[in-house]
């Protein structure tokens, strides 16, 4: 089950009787149109004479339904109604995440107090929504695709949710009390959004709908990173030529950093034997190790963190690349080259993920690692072969943006590397 709903309850509300929903009349039996607006009329007449319309009005290239209802009251007295949309749901028959690809199944809203909030459908079975907001929306999300009720803003609308038969998550929205003075009419109107998770879209309709993207904690980084992808996009027209051109962009402004990070582990790595001269010499004291660690580090002029530091800090800007490749629908479908037809989905042959584990492996071997213990190496000569597991089944996208980061910092390090042996520092050489 997967449905919006939408009708009209309270007093007067013609689906709030015990004889259940009514049936509308229809003027034709399908609508059809590739460049106009389409509205789909439909009209119930109560007994005593008050007309209802409701009407679906359906625009070209856009993804937003506008469902409005249409009440007259040609009776002699004033009825009340409240209008009322909500999107029903079964629970645990959708998309599900894994650790690995962590893509959101569940409900979603927004509100007065808060820009986006996540309801899984555990959530929902635990506590009922009730909120009364001005502003917002309620929503049904998976990997790409959102469904979302917008009602009109700046009136007191409340956002509910509940549980039907025990499998069935609702959550909606309900209006304040209209009155319809007899004699007169008035019109009650939402919006339903049905489609892609397309950020341009959702913004142009209400605010914060498109933060159903759900980029995480690092929202406020990976949507620039975004529009960078997106501009080069528009330039190159291939999603796969626009991530390569945002990895390179992205790695180039971040070569500092890795200088920095580079330089510090050749450092360290050069100071291996006299560290374990000095563990030698000292043996449990530890306090005199410490001393004598901290002189070496000022005499030598290496930090101890500086492999550390920079590495911290770019590894925000990573994740959030990682969570703009991972959400973004426009990936969905991409063509990249030859054999890669989808880069939302698994390289078919998985060459992709091969020449990664391969770069892997190449950036392992020239890379100086400060560490001595066994153990400790062995896990990393372990990695690549790990990684290459993991990515055999992530998105071709995913895998195509680690795999240029990989060779871009390899050529990154060759020229370190090489500025370090004009300097003296032989890394490569110590590496065995």
């Amino acid at each position: 089950v997967y449905v919006a709903q939408s009708g009209l309850i309270g007093p007067d509300g013609i689906d709030a009787s015990g004889d259940g929903r009514p049936s509308y009349n229809y003027e034709k039996e399908s609508y059809q149109s590739e460049t106009d607006v389409i509205e789909v009329p439909l009209t119930y007449t109560t007994e005593s004479g008050a007309i209802y319309r409701k009407v679906f009005t359906f625009t070209p290239g856009k993804y937003n339904v506008d469902v409005r209802f249409e009440i007259e009251n040609n009776t002699p007295n004033a009825l009340n109604t409240q209008f009322y949309g909500q999107l029903k749901r079964s629970m645990g028959t959708g998309e599900s995440g894994s650790m690995i690809m962590p893509t959101y199944f569940g409900a979603a809203y927004s509100h007065d107090d808060d820009k986006f909030e996540k309801y899984d459908f555990d959530d929902m079975l635990d506590k009922k929504l009730n909120v009364t907001s001005q502003t917002g929306w309620v929503s049904m999300l998976e990997h790409y695709f959102v469904s979302a009720w917008i009602p009109e803003q700046g009136q007191p609308n409340r956002l509910f949710s509940r549980v039907a038969n025990g499998s069935q998550a609702i959550i909606g929205v309900i209006y304040p009390m209209t009155e319809i003075q007899a004699g007169s009419s008035k019109v009650i109107e939402s919006q339903l959004y049905l489609g892609p998770k397309d950020q341009d879209a959702m913004a142009q309709i209400v605010e914060h709908l498109d933060l159903t993207v759900d980029y995480g904690f690092l929202w406020w980084l990976a949507q620039p990173i975004f529009k960078l992808l997106q501009f080069l996009q528009s330039l190159v027209i291939n999603w796969g030529l626009a991530i390569i051109l945002t990895t390179v962009i992205v790695k180039a402004l971040l070569f500092p950093l890795t200088k920095a990070q580079y330089v510090s582990m050749a450092k360290m790595r050069m100071l291996q034997p006299k560290m374990t001269a000095l563990r030698e010499r000292y043996g449990d004291d530890r306090q005199k190790m410490s001393s004598a660690m901290m002189k070496l580090y000022k005499e030598e002029k290496v930090n101890p963190l500086g492999g550390c530091l920079p590495m911290l800090l770019q590894l925000p800007i990573f994740l959030a690349l990682y969570w703009v490749l991972l959400e973004s629908v426009e990936l969905r479908h991409s063509e990249f080259v030859f054999w890669i037809q989808d880069l939302s989905t698994k390289d078919p042959y998985y060459i992709l993920p091969i020449l990664m584990g391969a770069s892997m492996f190449l950036m392992q071997r020239l890379q100086p690692t400060p560490t001595a213990d066994p153990m400790q190496q062995k896990l990393f000569q372990y990695m690549p072969v790990i990684f290459t597991v993991f990515f055999l089944w992530f998105p071709s996208g995913l895998v195509l943006y680690w795999l240029v980061s990989n060779l871009i910092t390899i050529a990154q390090m060759l020229i370190i590397y090489r500025g370090l042996e004009k300097k003296g520092i032989d890394v490569r050489n110590k590496k065995k």
